[in-house]
């Protein structure tokens, strides 16, 4: 850091980060914007659980000044495929709201950093929400993110005394060849990531699940190799 540059001038951000594509390409972006960059991950029960190693793997790779890892067993919740194994992922496209969305995961995944936030003093949260390709969860929209930013402001310190906090969602209306390829911009090494919904323990993808699926679409629209490993 220069020593003419005031500590009050460093942009702070959390960035959840899952280890999947989408994450860590908000990471890049986050870092690219000047911000530094402090990530959360979380253990809440997931059955793919190589995704926490990838996240690992993504800010050694990237850079950050920390990554959290918050655990708490939304299975105790159940309702999801990724996190009550008595309900099988769907291996091909489905229609309306998956089993493979988790209630209130962005809610509390956000709520979570934004208390870590508050205590960074961080003037953003960067999330990669996508609303093209977001395969039917509800938080995943623009008005959710929209709505938590306002409540964020309403609940926090830095709302109260007129220093807002950004949900910052840059993934939002890009398709995922459109991701990937700003991601490649970024130097991001897509091959660290996992986001296949049941990744063995070493991180392999089943390349047949909608994640897998949207994925292996993305890097052929994009027109790039896709590095991901399959079983």
């Amino acid at each position: 850091m220069n020593r003419g540059v005031e500590m009050s001038d460093i942009k702070k951000a959390v960035v959840l980060l899952s280890g999947g594509l989408d994450s860590a390409t908000c990471l890049a972006i986050a870092r690219h914007q000047g911000y530094e960059c402090y990530a959360i991950t979380f253990d809440y029960g997931q059955r793919h659980e190589s995704e926490l190693a990838a996240a690992r793997r993504v800010v050694d790779a990237l850079g950050a000044m920390e990554l959290k890892t918050i655990h708490i067993n939304l299975g105790d919740i159940g309702g999801s495929a990724l996190t009550d194994r008595s309900i099988e992922v769907p291996l091909g496209p489905t229609e309306g709201i998956p089993v493979t969305y988790v209630p209130a995961r962005n809610t509390i995944f956000l709520s979570l950093a934004l208390g870590w936030a508050e205590v960074l003093d961080a003037d953003a949260i960067f999330i990669g929400v996508n609303a093209v390709d977001y395969s039917g969860y509800p938080d995943c929209r623009a008005e959710f993110i929209s709505a938590f930013e306002g409540l964020a402001n309403l609940a926090t310190r830095r709302g109260v005394e007129g220093r807002p906090m950004a949900i910052e969602a840059p993934l939002l209306h890009l398709s995922k060849a459109e991701i990937i390829q700003k991601g490649l911009q970024l130097g991001l090494d897509y091959g660290l990531t996992v986001s296949c919904y049941q990744a063995d323990s070493r991180g392999r993808a089943c390349g047949q699940c909608d994640s897998c699926r949207l994925r292996r679409e993305g890097f052929q629209q994009a027109g790039v190799a896709d590095p991901t490993p399959y079983r």
